[in-house]
């Protein structure tokens, strides 16, 4: 007799960890758990952050999903095209479809540059390897002049990034030599420099003793490459010689493609039993839903636990209590060799610790045991 159906779409952290955590916690008898990925490669995504200032090369942020999945989990390397709620049937590319009583769906967010007039041949970014390779040679090329660095929508992956890079990029042009010739922008579509006030109460002092400006309330328009300026939806322009934008996001389309997400592609889930609000066998986490926290691995590491705790409780019958309260925990490389915590959940918001070498290490040491840890549900 099968098992419960289950099926998994993406194989980023939440979506492994769900796999791994489930097959730990239920037989081959009890359940059947597919896990479905459009490129079988699982890839460490806060890696980028450093490839544009010479840091190990894309491959090293890579590994084979299967090489990070239990045995219990079925691999399938495919493109998930749309959900049929009614069949309970998720349909791929190829024809080919996957029945399923549970659905978890971990399919992130997309980059859409196309949704800024003149991105593709103007901006910089560094939210895929490509991209991170790109401006890792534009840097290397830089002489001097004009850096805007900005953030073009929200929400967006890894919230922190852009900050963190613009640190990173005030110790570059100082051990370079190029810092005085170099003037720093920061633009943030909002009325600070981070969504968090917390947060922003804490690194914007440390821009201003930098000698980084910043301006806030710049919602990107549109860009001319020619001329070198990004327009905002405010009437303000800037002018630049190298521009670092981080893209408009979106939600997957098999996402949309199944009616399961809002204006933007997001699915619209229980903050607390990340269960989708349209359907409850189907559950949503990281950053394909619309939850009020990052759109982060970080969150996507502590929601998937609830998730799978949660259909494993279900079908063994025990109590399904277990909710997810916000929680979420990051690093912040400030620069200068140094970084801060964040920490903070639905009700708490983040109180940073000052800047130490101590944050930076632990980031650092995160960043080579991620494989060893979280995929197998180690912590």
């Amino acid at each position: 007799m099968a098992g419960h159906r289950i099926v998994i779409l993406g194989g980023g952290v939440g979506g492994t960890l769900v796999a791994n955590l489930l097959a730990r916690q239920l037989s081959r008898r009890q359940a059947q758990i597919t896990l479905i990925d459009k490129i079988g490669l699982h890839v460490y995504q806060p890696g980028w952050l450093y490839v544009p200032f010479g840091g190990a090369p894309p491959e090293h942020f890579e590994r084979p999903e299967r090489s990070l999945l239990s045995r219990r989990v079925n691999l399938v390397v495919g493109d998930a095209q749309c959900i049929d709620r009614e069949a309970r049937r998720v349909q791929l590319a190829d024809g080919s479809s996957y029945p399923f009583d549970s659905l978890v769906v971990a399919t992130g967010a997309v980059l859409a540059p196309e949704a800024v007039p003149g991105y593709a041949a103007a901006a910089h970014h560094f939210y895929d390897a490509s991209a991170a390779l790109r401006l890792h040679a534009a840097l290397r090329e830089f002489r001097g002049g004009r850096i805007v660095i900005g953030v073009a929508d929200i929400p967006y992956k890894c919230p922190p990034a852009p900050l963190e890079f613009t640190f990173l990029l005030d110790d570059h042009l100082r051990q370079r030599g190029l810092r005085e010739q170099s003037e720093i922008t920061y633009l943030s579509p909002i009325n600070r420099v981070f969504t968090i006030e917390s947060v922003a109460n804490f690194v914007a002092p440390m821009l201003e003793e930098r000698g980084i400006e910043t301006e806030l309330f710049f919602n990107t328009e549109s860009i001319d490459p020619e001329a070198k300026q990004i327009t905002s939806l405010e009437g303000t322009t800037r002018e630049y010689d190298l521009l670092v934008l981080v893209p408009p996001h979106r939600g997957a389309p098999v996402v949309v493609n199944s009616g399961l997400g809002d204006a933007q592609g997001w699915i619209a889930t229980n903050r607390e039993t990340l269960q989708s609000k349209a359907d409850p066998n189907i559950y949503a986490l990281g950053d394909a839903t619309d939850l009020p926290v990052s759109k982060s691995g970080s969150a996507a590491h502590f929601e998937a636990k609830v998730v799978a705790n949660r259909i494993a409780a279900e079908l063994l019958g025990e109590p399904n209590g277990q909710v997810y309260d916000g929680e979420v925990m990051c690093f912040l490389e400030t620069g200068r060799g140094q970084a801060s915590q964040l920490v903070f959940d639905y009700h708490h918001p983040p109180q940073p610790p000052r800047p130490s070498r101590f944050y930076h290490w632990q980031k650092m040491l995160f960043n080579e045991a991620y494989w060893y840890l979280v995929p197998r549900g180690i912590v």
